[in-house]
């Protein structure tokens, strides 16, 4: 649906700058609350004084720390529509404007404008046990970091003259990290093994060599908290699509990775990419024909990487059953003069077949549509010569 009024939200940790922004009339609007429970429900019975109802009203934020979450989250649940910004993209789109102040009320001027020109995706709370597992999975991280540095302490201790309490205060630290460790990792698996769905992706990413526990658990976060549509916007999330530098006949620069994505899942694909080139045959080959064409081993190495992502997006979307090769051999709808009737799919494994239907009304389905089927409904409506 189109919005008449886009809300630029620029979030501080103690208050939000808001700006209202009519797209008919190109009247502004600001309002100052502060960034808590409180400051959300003023917001939102400011927004009604205006004659502005919250499904009118399309939000823009930057995510900024930790400190936009609860924002992000009310005014969701206050029923409106709400987009996260990358605030790079922000910061190019308004040197684009012109503008190079950056104050808060600029900032949320501008978030108001990227709202109205660019109309970026809605924002989707992921669900809980998505989030739940998400937690778990980042205070496991941080303990394991630092054990690690306690453990490169303590090893620092061999060469230096330490006094014995000191000693004996790093050797607890680790004997309590070391218990933290494991008592979060049993909750993750607990939290993994208790929930169907989570545990039949972890189970499936397990299954495709070169993908091990850490790489299973983070990934099963990913995949269940965020609705990717092909296998390229998840790699371009991670960051590990080519960017190419090209320009008439003098500008040819290599390509490189983007590297747009969270950094985390890209240092924690890299092992696994490394063994995979190794026994995963599908990711084998592709590395030992980069390679053969004279790529660099790190470019390779990165088209490992590439392709061990696009694996997991692969075998989680359309392996839904043991032993399935993951092809789909046809998606067919059949609608009337409304778009009402179905969709009918199949899957293909080494040794059956199973077809699926799914109902479609006024051209839309309460079941999730892969792009093959939503594809076939398309066509379907499409008016015939």
């Amino acid at each position: 649906m189109g919005f008449r009024y886009f809300l630029g939200v620029d979030v501080a940790k103690a208050k939000l700058d808001c700006l209202l922004l009519d797209s008919v009339e190109q009247r502004r609007r600001s309002k100052v609350v502060a960034n808590t429970p409180e400051g959300f429900e003023q917001l939102v019975k400011w927004l009604t004084k205006q004659g502005v109802g919250c499904q009118q009203v399309h939000a823009v934020l930057e995510p900024t720390g930790v400190y936009h979450e609860r924002a992000l989250f009310a005014l969701s649940q206050a029923g409106i529509a709400v987009s996260l910004v990358n605030p790079a993209q922000l910061r190019r789109f308004a040197q684009g404007l012109g503008i190079h102040t950056k104050t808060d009320a600029c900032d949320s001027a501008v978030l108001a404008r990227f709202g109205e020109m660019i109309k970026p995706a809605h924002w989707q709370p992921a669900p809980s046990k998505a989030r739940a597992l998400r937690a778990l999975l980042a205070r496991r991280d941080v303990v394991a970091q630092d054990l690690q540095r306690e453990r490169n302490r303590c090893e620092a201790l061999v060469i230096e003259d330490t006094p014995e309490r000191v000693r004996q205060s790093l050797t607890d630290t680790i004997t309590f990290l070391e218990q933290e460790l494991q008592a979060l990792q049993k909750s993750i698996d607990e939290h993994i093994d208790d929930d169907p769905d989570l545990k039949r992706i972890w189970d499936l990413l397990q299954s495709i060599p070169g993908v091990g526990q850490r790489v299973a658990d983070h990934f099963t976060a990913l995949l269940a908290g965020r609705d990717f549509k092909s296998a390229e916007q998840l790699a371009a999330y991670l960051g590990l699509v080519p960017i190419e530098w090209q320009s008439g006949t003098s500008i040819k620069g290599r390509p490189r990775m983007s590297k747009a994505g969270p950094a985390s899942l890209r240092q924690l694909l890299y092992m696994p990419a490394v063994v995979a080139t190794r026994h995963n045959p599908h990711i084998k080959a592709l590395y030992q024909r980069l390679l053969a064409k004279g790529k660099a081993k790190m470019s390779a190495l990165g088209a490992a990487m590439h392709k061990l992502a696009q694996l997991c997006f692969g075998v989680v979307r359309y392996n839904p059953f043991s032993d399935a090769g993951g092809d789909q051999s046809f998606a067919i709808a059949l609608l009337d003069a409304e778009g009402n009737g179905l969709v009918v799919s199949s899957l293909h494994s080494r040794t059956e077949t199973r077809v699926f239907a799914k109902p479609v009304r006024a051209g839309r389905s309460t079941y999730s549509l892969s792009d093959e089927e939503q594809q076939a409904v398309k066509k379907a409506l499409e008016p015939s010569a």
